[in-house]
Parts: C-alpha cells; sequence; structure tokens
C-alpha cells in the first residue's frame, strides 16, 4: 500500500511540474454575468426552473473568456446565475427550501478543487494551477428574489445589509489571498447603464434596487475592498456598458470588451501572449 501511494504522490508531483509550464486557468465565481444558467438540484429542480438568460442565447462572461485567443480557453467557471454572496432558497415568489443557490464562498471551493493538487498520501496540497480568481456581481439586494426569503417580506437593504454583503466580500477575498492566488473583483456597471424599471417590469419581481441602495451599495463595497484587501484588484471592466435589451443583463459586444479588458490585465502582469 505504502509503495502505491508513494506511486502516486510522484505522478501527482510530475504532473504539477508539468502544469507549470503551461498556463494557469482563470478561475470565475458570481452569479449572471459569469454565467447565465441556474443551478439544477440532485431532483433536476432548479431556481426558475432552470431557464438560462436570453433563453440559450446569451453570452456570458465565462463563455467570452473561455473565446478570448489570449488566455486559451482556460477558464473554471463555477458561477450561478441568479446567485448572491451567500446561500440562499429561491423564492419566486414563494420559497422553496430543497431548491437553491450557492453562494460564492462555495463557488470558490468547488474552482479550487478543480486546480489543487494534492499528495494522495498526505492530503497535503502539493500546488494551485491557478493565479486569478475573477469576481462578478452579485444580486445581494437587487432585487426582492435576493433574500431567501418570501419576496412578500423582502425589504430594501439597509446600511447594515450592506455592511454585511462587504464583510462576505472581505472575507472571500482574504481567503483567495491567503491561497496565495489575487482575487479580482469586477466593478458593477454605473447605474446609469442599466435599465432596472425596464427589468423590474419584465422579470415579475416585486421590486428592483432604489438607485441611492444601489449607490451606496457599491460605493461601500469599493471602499472596504481598498481598504481591507490590500492585494486585491478592483478592475472597471464593464465601462460603456451596454444592456442586451432587458435592462439588466450586458449584451454580447460589452461582454467580449470585459473579457478582453480581464485578459489585457493578466497579460500586463504576466506577459501572457497577445490580446487579439
Amino acid at each position: 500500500m505504502k509503495k502505491v501511494l508513494g506511486l502516486l504522490a510522484s505522478l501527482v508531483i510530475s504532473s504539477v511540474s508539468s502544469l507549470a509550464m503551461a498556463e494557469e486557468p482563470i478561475l470565475v465565481i458570481g452569479a449572471s454575468y459569469a454565467d447565465g444558467r441556474t443551478p439544477f438540484n440532485d431532483n433536476v429542480e432548479a431556481p426558475l426552473g432552470g431557464v438560462t438568460v436570453g433563453l440559450g442565447s446569451y453570452l456570458s462572461l465565462g463563455g467570452a473568456l473561455v473565446r478570448n485567443r489570449t488566455l486559451s480557453g482556460h477558464v473554471i467557471n463555477e458561477a450561478q446565475g441568479g446567485a448572491t454572496t451567500f446561500d440562499r432558497q429561491a423564492c419566486n415568489p414563494i420559497c422553496t427550501p430543497d431548491i437553491n443557490w450557492q453562494g460564492y464562498e462555495k463557488q470558490l471551493t468547488k474552482a479550487l478543487a478543480r486546480v489543487t493538487a494534492r499528495d494522495p498520501s498526505t492530503g497535503d496540497v502539493v500546488s494551485i494551477n491557478a493565479k486569478y480568481v475573477v469576481i462578478t456581481f452579485s444580486n445581494d439586494c437587487l432585487h426582492s428574489d435576493a433574500f431567501g426569503i418570501p419576496q412578500s417580506q423582502a425589504r430594501q437593504c439597509s446600511t447594515a445589509d450592506i455592511n454585511d454583503y462587504a464583510d462576505r466580500l472581505v472575507s472571500l477575498g482574504q481567503r483567495i489571498l491567503d491561497t496565495g492566488l489575487t482575487p479580482v473583483f469586477l466593478n458593477p456597471p454605473s447605474y446609469n447603464d442599466l435599465d432596472l424599471p425596464l427589468a423590474h417590469s419584465l422579470f415579475g419581481l416585486e421590486w428592483m434596487i432604489e438607485e441611492s441602495v444601489y449607490e451606496e451599495l457599491f460605493e461601500t463595497r469599493h471602499a472596504r475592498i481598498a481598504a481591507e484587501l490590500p492585494g486585491a484588484v478592483q478592475l472597471d471592466a464593464w465601462k460603456g456598458f451596454e444592456h442586451m435589451g432587458d435592462g439588466l443583463h450586458p449584451n454580447a459586444r460589452s461582454v467580449k470588451k470585459a473579457a478582453k479588458r480581464i485578459a489585457r490585465f493578466i497579460r500586463k502582469n504576466d506577459s501572457i501572449g497577445d490580446d487579439e
């Protein structure tokens, strides 16, 4: 048995040495900006019936990063359409306890597991084949189905709620830094680039976030990350954002631009090829 474990350990270390010569994948966690698909459970049940953004015709950031030639398709995407930073049940309009979204911590755990080599004999981490974790816009405070409670009970986020949201992002970013990777938080689009009243009318939600709450949410987020996570990156990937006609989700042009900006940032830091 010891010989078998020793052989496995040698194979793992050999594989890691080979991977070190290749391009590391980009890890992606988030919500529908990163992946338009809602998650199914083991009973093939999903929030919103499993529908995707644009009924499958939507180009998400995860897809655009795969297409980007600079990154050579190396993307591990664990995002879930509709997710918040915390685990929650779907409540559209009433709650279904067995139909859930996974929060950003679980998404990160899964993404890291995909790229972590461990010594089979000890379980110790040998190597993590990644450098960057891209973190996209979540649904926290965004609308009435973002709380895991019946929509009739959901209210606009308070300042305390907003700081709880920032706490979760800071904790997530610190975990990424402690792992030796760099968290890349994508700044959300400006409120004026969205059309949330239109989204409200199309999605059947009881309410969407008010402008003043949206501004406080993301001003607090930006300030807290800058002050508490000096090793993190906040990237303005959605500059010039245009929605796809639903008031909320980016169109293909905006997504491709965001992917290019992420690739350019990585190339600048790691000198990975040319962005074409």
